[in-house]
């Protein structure tokens, strides 16, 4: 710990010049804008700014990625209070709360409130981030071909269940599409080329950010021309620096809240939208004041906005330790890691270990970046809201076109940008998440090389594949997520209930 403890001194000693600090600013302050305009996501964002850095050197391109991952975030919280519709989808929750105090008149209360949360959230999720990491790492030392193709599948059952809440197995099938898309093209192990029907381009396989950048880029542009157009509420800000006791009367709830957004951001391709509602939840169940909740509960808004930018941070946890995203934006920078010749993974900690404490520095840097940001030039940052998509959308997709074309000047990957933009609006339409379809994408390559290498090794036995430890307990979390969810197992779930309490009553 203490050599982690320096390394991230080091790291943060080394960022401190002139030149990186105005790298910080103007990120996160691009962030915080990106997320506060309704229809552009955090991960529309970082993944068209991956397109944009990917000639710059690693450090340089993952810090500016880094700050407007967290400022996106946390920009959303803006749009969410004063619009009542939030800027990203991790601040859904920010909007039951931020955006009645608003009405009350109290918006500049809460967006002191929220950027306070954020930036505690933040913090909490900074320091989890370098606590569990390098253990994370050490214990992915245990894992082998085998574990790796069971965390693949879980990492997409799991994320089918809690981007689709309603029907899991959209879900699920919206993943096992990713899978699929990603066998596409030239495999890793015999160069065998497959599902390309004789086409050259899709020989080479689908590109992971031009699909991305169609998913949440153009489908967002799709959304946004569809929606109708939003009204900004005309209330004076005035002070927006809370007062220390209104923080430290939820100092619980902050605490609670950042740990369950650290944790749930962790969990592969969840993702912070998720966070925000079961801190949300959770801050409501053990409040004393539950009767405020939906009408302008500061716990409320402090739980759901600590909750998702934890989750930023957290989401980094698994890309770092086993090179499998947390969340979609995260996604986007895993990408960016191995663009710029970055291989986090298992063998991180012993190949680059200082690498881990650099991105927890950054992360540091973007947080305060966004507290300082988040409290000044606010009246002028409102004007951003009033933006016409008229003039909006053209810039997004010259952006989407250009980040597609740049990335290898091909034209066939803008028609992917193009074929997944439409893709993505669909299954919205539909109700399909789109975030477990790109974490199959990721996921496919690593599911694919796995299982072919893993039955290379046990000379096409499946046994291994069911007697390791470590693969019994992911095979028990991936039957167990997938039957939690089913009718009658919660309706023996019901019935257990109601047996104990009929007897605690007895």
């Amino acid at each position: 710990m203490f050599d982690g403890i320096l390394m991230f001194l080091a790291s943060l000693g080394g960022f401190f010049s002139f030149k990186v600090i105005f790298i910080v600013l103007w990120s996160t302050q691009l962030g915080i804008i990106v997320g506060m305009l309704p229809g552009l996501t955090a991960t529309m964002g970082v993944a068209l700014m991956t397109t944009l850095t990917y000639k710059m050197p690693a450090d340089t391109a993952v810090l500016i990625l880094m700050c407007m991952y967290i400022g996106a975030i946390y920009g959303g919280s803006r749009s969410a209070i004063l619009l009542n519709i939030p800027g990203t989808p991790a601040n859904a929750a920010t909007s039951v709360d931020g955006h009645p105090l608003a009405l009350q008149g109290k918006a500049g209360e809460a967006i002191g409130i929220a950027t306070t949360g954020s930036f505690l959230g933040s913090i909490i999720g900074m320091f989890m981030l370098a606590f569990f990491t390098p253990i994370l790492g050490n214990f992915a030392l245990d894992f082998q071909s085998y574990e790796f193709f069971w965390l693949a599948i879980f990492g997409i059952i799991i994320s089918g269940n809690l981007t689709a809440p309603k029907d899991p197995l959209k879900g699920w099938i919206a993943g096992f599409i990713g899978l699929f898309i990603a066998m596409i093209g030239m495999e890793g192990i015999h160069a065998h080329i497959r599902y390309s029907f004789g086409n050259v381009n899709l020989s080479g396989g689908i590109d992971l950010l031009p699909a991305m950048v169609g998913a949440f880029g153009m489908a967002e542009i799709l959304n946004l021309m569809k929606s109708p157009r939003s009204v900004v509420i005309n209330t004076p800000i005035k002070n927006v620096f809370p007062h220390p006791r209104q923080v430290l009367k939820y100092w619980k709830t902050i605490l609670r809240s950042g740990v369950i957004g650290t944790f749930v951001g962790a969990i592969p391709g969840v993702g912070e939208d998720i966070a925000a509602w079961v801190s949300y939840d959770f801050a409501k169940r053990g409040s004393k004041e539950k009767k405020l909740f939906g009408k302008g509960s500061i716990e409320g808004l402090i739980a759901s906005e600590t909750g998702n930018n934890a989750a930023a941070a957290g989401a980094v946890i698994p890309v770092l330790s086993l090179a499998i995203p947390g969340s979609a934006p995260a996604a986007v920078l895993l990408a960016a890691m191995f663009i710029h010749g970055i291989r986090p993974g298992p063998l991180i900690m012993i190949e680059s270990p200082e690498f881990v404490y650099k991105v927890v520095a950054m992360v540091f840097m973007a947080t305060c970046a966004m507290m300082i940001l988040g409290l000044s030039m606010v009246k002028s940052l409102v004007k951003v809201l009033q933006v016409p998509r008229t003039k909006l959308i053209p810039v997004i997709f010259t952006l989407c076109v250009m980040g597609s074309y740049a990335l290898a000047s091909r034209t066939f990957d803008v028609k992917v940008m193009i074929f997944f933009g439409i893709l993505g609006y669909l299954m919205r339409e539909m109700d399909y998440p789109v975030a477990p379809m790109i974490l199959g994408i990721i996921l496919g390559g690593i599911l694919d090389k796995n299982l072919r290498r893993a039955l290379v090794l046990s000379d096409g036995s499946f046994l291994p594949f069911v007697s390791r430890p470590i693969c019994l307990v992911l095979i028990f979390l991936t039957i167990f997520a997938i039957i939690g969810r089913t009718v009658w197992f919660g309706k023996l779930k019901k019935q257990a209930f109601q047996m104990i309490f009929k007897k605690k009553e007895v």
